[in-house]
Parts: structure tokens; sequence; C-alpha cells
């Protein structure tokens, strides 16, 4: 039974075509909700707005390239034109790139930096606009753990993560004192899930990508998304050890760092087998990794 009140709600998703967009667009439409679904690759976004037809009635595919402030644009108006409002605008597309900061090319920092960073400036920027015009909306921001703390291999990652963090404390801010009607921003920390980001990271460690440990079930993040979208609140960290990395940082910066250092040039670079650079999805898309789940669980059970 349905019982989060998400009816016939409008709500945009930003890198839908696999891992936390794409279960969240086919949850929202089991919920009754209307997704406006996002991404490069639009083959897959047909597929998906299929879905999601049968499951609630309407649904709108946009190809998006969110690092374009054009696109993002076109996004909105799109969503406008056929439902007139936008309810919930969900800021989910990101890439990652992993090696020394140095080995990664520049072009790459930059691109991790334009789409993670810029492109949730640009989603929150248009959304927030629309939601102070009409007086409502939801806009949540997806982040990470390592928007709260750092690790090593993950530089521009970890750069824009902060930004997206520091971007949602400065609008709830903005929020205080302000006659905004039912307005909200939320930001949302995973830890490491077992989505397909690991097969569109870019690698140039020189070692085969490992994920990190414990990987979660996507379905969490995905639960948390819908909740937000019926109760909003400013900040969820999903995952435990995301929760216990946090407070180290917090509290015991030296050990949470050294631990870090340690731990991820561990099972990073001196563990994982040899393998080639690569520039995975970060400045293209790839045709690897196109479910909510990449099965990295399941092959370690």
């Amino acid at each position: 039974m349905n019982t989060l009140g998400l009816e016939q709600r409008v709500v945009v998703i930003t890198g839908a075509s696999s891992g936390f967009g794409k279960g969240a667009a086919l949850a929202f439409a089991d919920h009754g909700a209307w997704p406006v679904i996002a991404a490069r690759r639009s083959e897959l976004l047909d597929e998906l707005a299929g879905e999601c037809l049968q499951r609630c009635g309407h649904a709108l595919a946009v190809p998006t390239d969110v690092s374009r402030r054009e696109d993002v644009e076109q996004l909105l108006q799109a969503t406008l034109a056929e439902f007139g409002r936008v309810d919930v605008w969900i800021n989910n597309a990101g890439v990652g790139a992993i090696g020394p900061f140095e080995r990664v090319p520049l072009d790459v920092h930059a691109r991790v930096i334009e789409t993670n960073l810029l492109g949730t400036l640009y989603g929150s920027y248009l959304a927030y606009r629309q939601f102070l015009a009409q007086r409502h909306g939801i806009l949540i921001n997806i982040a990470s753990e390592l928007g709260a703390h750092t690790v090593p291999y993950y530089a521009s990652y970890v750069a824009a993560k902060h930004g997206v963090v520091g971007l949602g404390e400065s609008l709830q801010q903005e929020l205080v004192h302000r006659d905004s009607g039912s307005v909200h921003v939320c930001t949302v920390l995973p830890t490491a899930h077992d989505t397909p980001f690991f097969d569109h990271a870019a690698n140039y460690t020189g070692h085969e990508v490992a994920a990190p440990q414990p990987l979660h079930e996507p379905q969490k993040v995905i639960d948390c998304l819908l909740r937000l979208a019926a109760d909003p609140e400013d900040e969820s960290i999903v995952g435990y050890d995301g929760v216990v990395k946090i407070l180290m940082k917090r509290w015991a910066p030296a050990i949470a760092d050294r631990y870090a250092a340690h731990s991820m040039h561990k099972t990073q670079i001196e563990k994982p087998p040899p393998a080639p650079d690569s520039p995975g999805a970060v400045s293209a898309p790839t045709p690897a990794g196109v479910d909510i789940e990449a099965g990295r669980r399941r092959a370690r059970l």
C-alpha cells in the first residue's frame, strides 16, 4: 500500500540511466509519482521511460549532460512544458576518477568537477528558483560520505563532493530567514554502494578498480530518496560506516587521515592486479554498467 503520498508528484532525476537514478525512477513510479529522467545515454532513458509509463502512466525522458548548462536549462523547460511544475528535483548524476593526483589527466579532473559540482550547481540553481516561484519544492543533492571526510586517490571527486555538501548547507541557511513557503534543500551522503559507479570511473591507479568495503545495496539510498521526498530533512548519511568515518574525521582527524591513507593505499594500489589506464565514462558515455546494481556484492558472497 502506498503510504508516502507521492502520487502525481513531478520528480526530476539526473543520472537516471543506471544505479541510484534508475532505481529511484522506478521506485517513484511505483508510488504513483511522475518521473522526469535525465542522463547522457538516451537509448537507456527511452527504455526506462517505457517501464515507468507502465507503472504510473506518466514519464518523460530528456537526454541531458549536466556539465552543460544549456542541457540542464532544457531539462527544466521540458519538464515545465510537459507538467507545468516540478515538485522534487534530484541531482544524482556523477562520475569519478581514481588514481594518484598527478597521474590523472587534468582534463579528467576538470570533467569530474564539471559534472559533479557544476552539474549540481546548475540543477540546484534552476530548481531552487522554480521552487521559490512556486513556493514549494524539494531539492535533493546526492553528495557522498566523501563530502564530509577524505581519502587519497579520489582527489577531484572528494573536492566536488565537499562542494556539494557546502552548497546544501549554505542554501539551508538562506532558507532560515526567508518566507519561501514549503521549499526544502536536502543533502544525501551515501557511503560505497554496489552501483555501476566503479564500472564508469576513470582509472589511473595502474591496477584494477577495487570497490571499498563494506559495499551496501543501492536500495538503501533509493529508500532514502523516497523518504526525503515525503518528509524532507537537511542531511542523511546512508551507510553505518559512513557515520563512523565522518565522526572520526570530526573528532580525531589525525587518526582518521592516517587510517584513510594506509587503508586506501593498500586496497587501491598494493593489492589489486595490474590493469591499463582507462578514461571510464567521465568524458563520454560507456555501454558498461546499465543496471541498478553492479553485482559486486553477490560476487563476494
